[in-house]
């Protein structure tokens, strides 16, 4: 009954968002808006994926978690309250996000939100595009809080220039906010608690100043986080195909996998996994649903664990982040 999953994007605007979603990856979204994040595989309240094509297309992800939970997930454990593990999403910023921080598994209960540890791919930037990730060495606790009241917090962030390709890993309690002129995809646990310390001065899509969460942001960031590095990850060689691997976390593990020439490669074992296009095409199929995912740049294709001799022939010049939950 299962088979390779396309969902239906549900997208979201954004005061910082733009319409790069539509022009890169030709994405239907709203006219006249400023979209800002594309959810492409979620199950959250309210926020729930709809199956696009297949015999179960218009079934949602919260359908599929509450009636074939073990075939999806295999070995990975759910979310709270028995969700799916993961949030995927494609994000087009045209402005700066807010300076802000998820709360660490120790204190998100504390403070009433959930953790939430996430990568970003860079999948487009702009030439002087940049992060603000992590605090400058040496920046202290007093010196940030300080820096807060003058409305000059921004100083206390590390700020790191970022190219296509580049790949950076934020665990919870890492503060950050991503610059203007950047396409990223970002794979996440699914949580969506998000305490902003700084926004810019600017006002939110209502006019008014956007709510921050000082106390909160304030509890929730790791103060001895001085200056984190871009993912370093040399490629490898296999038969057809060049790979490395971006993250190795006890939540999920992500490899990027690049094709200069057509070419195909099985996945061994049984594993939640998610293929994201970041360039190309590809087909997804396996032996036992006969049913065939196609995928162009800017799409996610979820494979169930219980799916067995899972093949992806991908087109020339194609590259795919392939996501395994843990």
């Amino acid at each position: 009954m299962l088979y390779p999953f396309v969902f239906q994007p549900i997208f979201k605007d954004r005061i910082w968002g733009g319409r790069e979603l539509e022009r890169l990856y030709g994405k239907k979204i709203p006219a006249g808006q400023p979209i800002g994040e594309s959810w492409e595989i979620s199950d959250r309240p309210g926020d729930a994926s709809v199956i696009a094509s297949g015999p179960l297309a218009g079934k949602e992800l919260r359908w599929l978690m509450e009636n074939h939970a073990a075939e999806i997930l295999g070995d990975a454990q759910p979310a709270a309250a028995g969700r799916f593990p993961l949030l995927c999403k494609i994000l087009d910023a045209r402005e700066k996000l807010s300076l802000q921080v998820h709360p660490p598994a120790s204190k998100a209960a504390e403070l009433k939100g959930e953790p939430k540890t996430e990568m970003w791919f860079i999948a487009a930037a702009a030439p002087d595009a940049s992060l603000y990730v992590g605090l400058k060495k040496g920046v202290t606790r007093a010196e940030f809080e300080k820096k807060i009241a003058d409305g000059r917090v921004a100083d206390c962030f590390h700020k790191i220039s970022v190219r296509a390709g580049d790949t950076m890993f934020l665990p919870s309690g890492r503060v950050h906010a991503i610059g203007d002129g950047l396409v990223i995809f970002e794979i996440q646990q699914n949580s969506d608690t998000t305490y902003r310390v700084f926004d810019w001065n600017r006002v939110g899509l209502d006019s008014r100043p956007r709510e921050l969460h000082i106390a909160q942001s304030l509890a929730s960031i790791d103060f001895n986080d001085f200056e984190p590095k871009l993912v370093l990850a040399n490629y490898r060689s296999a038969a057809n195909f060049k790979f490395r691997q971006l993250v190795e976390d006890p939540l999920f593990n992500v490899q990027e996998l690049v094709f200069e020439k057509a070419g195909s490669v099985k996945l061994a074992g049984s594993y939640l996994r998610i293929i994201a296009v970041t360039k190309g095409a590809a087909k997804i199929s396996d032996d036992r649903s006969g049913i065939v995912a196609e995928l162009k740049s800017g799409d996610f294709c979820l494979i169930p664990a219980c799916l067995k001799n899972v093949e992806i022939k991908a087109a020339a010049d194609t590259s795919f982040l392939c996501v395994e939950a843990n």
